[in-house]
């Protein structure tokens, strides 16, 4: 498999069926849940990393999420969101990603006209996040979740300037929320982005389906991407092994 391309796979999975990811060449996105974190034993992940390397494989991670807000307006939120951070990053200096994701917290219906208190507590927690992985040296990219148009990450994005944070443009989460073509995300965000999260779905539900088995048009996001961001990571986010195979077979086709 390309460097460029990855796979989603839960660090107790990756962990578990470590030798099997491996013989197949496959650069994992490892997700840590907070479970995951509470009882991740450092040598075992050791053992992990060591593993990945001896095989020539690159990782990238995606942090924990589940009700965490890095710039949520409430004090004790943001203190067990940086103490998530915090561990995934202790997870980071093991295993060494080109990448970590993690999710920006913000939505419309809960801040209306408020985003600006978002904004400062976010750029807060950003700073302190790229302040402990300056020795890791990787990427911290935030996600679009329920972004309806870009313009609060961006603001996020040119407010922290800095050159290891990015955007991960998530194809699936955009068609699900969007009320701005992909063009115009892309002509906003283009220049930031680091990572794409690659599924499909009907622009109903996150089905997480394998790219061409849904509504999204491929042909033009990975246009947008080749123009704005040729050196990115490509992340399949398939949620079981049948449509990990699916969606690597359809990527195909845009890799030539």
């Amino acid at each position: 498999m390309s460097d460029r391309i990855h796979a989603h796979v839960p660090y107790p999975m990756l962990a578990d069926n470590l030798t099997a990811v491996a013989a197949r060449g496959i650069n994992p996105e490892v997700h840590f849940s907070g479970e995951a974190l509470d009882s991740l034993v450092p040598e075992k992940l050791i053992a992990v990393a060591d593993t990945l390397n001896a095989t020539g494989l690159r990782s990238t991670i995606h942090a924990p999420f589940v009700d965490l807000n890095p710039g949520s307006a409430e004090r004790l939120i943001r203190e067990a969101t940086r103490h998530r951070l915090n561990q995934v990053i202790d997870a980071a200096a093991i295993l060494r990603p080109d990448v970590i994701v993690f999710h920006p917290g913000y939505d419309r219906w809960r801040y209306g006209e408020n985003q600006d208190i978002w904004l400062a507590h976010s750029i807060e927690t950003w700073r302190r996040v790229l302040e402990r992985t300056e020795s890791i040296g990787c990427t911290v990219a935030v996600e679009n979740i329920f972004e309806e148009e870009p313009s609060t990450l961006r603001a996020l994005l040119e407010e922290i300037d800095h050159p290891r944070f990015r955007h991960c443009f998530d194809v699936g989460h955009w068609n699900l929320f969007h009320t701005v073509g992909m063009e115009e995300w892309f002509d906003a965000m283009g220049r930031f982005v680091a990572e794409a999260h690659i599924h499909d779905n009907f622009g109903t539900r996150d089905d997480h389906l394998p790219l061409g088995e849904g509504a999204i048009d491929f042909d033009l996001f990975f246009s947008l991407m080749a123009r704005h961001a040729p050196q990115a990571v490509w992340t399949i986010e398939a949620h079981c092994p049948a449509a990990l195979d699916r969606a690597l077979v359809a990527i195909e086709r845009y890799r030539k």
